[in-house]
């Protein structure tokens, strides 16, 4: 490992991304335009489907709950979720995760009164639950733009590191900058490491960047450290990275990279939490959602902002982001050519 030939490329890619006005404009302003414009298009809510948790319920309660709600058995996006614990439920509750809470045992149940959503939904079952006391949740409210920026914020880091790396090394191999690089005394190892870090360095920088701005105009809720936030968010990318070198380990058509990448991004964006939560979802789309690194890093971070999570809290996402960091390092480095497109 040759410090002078790593910092050297280390800084070409850090100047050439940062000479390329569009996309730093691109990188600086997309989040904040998606979060001003959810901010004021949903106005506290933004999801799509609507989430009754219910605590503690027999089958014989669930089913004169059911009952009761006959009128709206052809209503869709009206999801039943069951909760053994009453104070969990309200922490989704007052989350957005869900939009009501009722607990037949106590005849009660609890709205959050910041949320569209839930007030549509008592709307809906007000004449229903006739006899249950109407409570609402505790604690400090989050709006729907603080729910979501973990997700925005992961979302913008997603597309910067596959797009960032995996067209710059599908670039460099097409023009044959690899090929040139081959000849000289740096090795990939150096090579690689340097194309790396130089995005992290880049996304973290941004990423910082643009939270510090909005947080001046939307005041965001922080319940957590802002060092564990920090620590989540760079595994994360890193974790990215490296998924964005496997993919371009060895293509040199940027046709064929921009499928390959848009592949890859595109399942993570709508299955990882980003918009909306998969409270309720089915366990096969669960199950498939945990092999994706934006939902380690979308659910880590919003842990950390919402729950006030430590970084033991969200070790799962932690310990399942630096393993698939590992596979996709170590694959991408396995795979990696210079200059074949095979």
């Amino acid at each position: 490992m040759n410090f002078k030939r790593f910092f050297a490329v280390f800084k070409a890619r850090n100047i050439e991304f940062f000479r390329d006005k569009s996309s730093l404009g691109w990188n600086l302003f997309f989040p904040v335009l998606l979060l001003v414009g959810f901010s004021f298009i949903f106005s506290g809510d933004g999801r799509s489907a609507y989430k009754v948790g219910i605590v503690d319920v027999s089958a014989t309660k669930l089913s004169q709950l059911n009952e009761k709600a006959e009128l709206f058995k052809n209503i869709r996006f009206i999801d039943y979720i069951s909760y053994d614990n009453v104070e969990f439920a309200k922490n989704k509750l007052s989350r957005h995760t869900i939009d009501m809470l009722i607990e037949p045992a106590t005849s009660s149940y609890w709205v959050n009164d910041e949320s569209a959503k839930s007030y549509l939904v008592e709307k809906i079952f007000n004449t229903q639950l006739d006899g249950y006391n109407r409570l609402q949740t505790s604690g400090k409210k989050i709006r729907y733009v603080d729910w979501v920026l973990p997700g925005i914020l992961g979302m913008n880091m997603m597309f910067s590191c596959l797009f960032g790396v995996g067209y710059v090394i599908v670039r460099y191999r097409k023009n044959a900058v690899l090929k040139r690089l081959k000849a000289t005394p740096l090795s990939a190892f150096e090579f690689v490491t340097a194309q790396l870090l130089s995005r992290l360095f880049i996304v973290m920088f941004m990423s910082i960047v643009v939270y510090s701005g909005c947080n001046l105009l939307f005041d965001f809720f922080m319940l957590g450290s802002y060092f564990d936030l920090l620590v989540i968010g760079m595994l994360g990318a890193f974790c990215l990275i490296s998924l964005g070198l496997l993919v371009a380990s060895r293509s040199k058509s940027e046709e064929l990279i921009g499928g390959l990448l848009n592949l890859t991004s595109w399942p993570m964006m709508m299955l990882s939490g980003v918009w909306f939560s998969l409270e309720g979802a089915p366990p096969a789309l669960k199950s498939f959602a945990d092999f994706l690194p934006l939902t380690h890093l979308v659910a880590g971070a919003r842990k950390v902002i919402t729950e006030g999570a430590t970084l033991n809290d969200i070790s799962y996402h932690i310990t399942s982001l630096a393993i698939m960091s590992i596979i996709f390092l170590s694959l991408g480095a396995y795979f990696f050519s210079w200059n074949t497109e095979r």
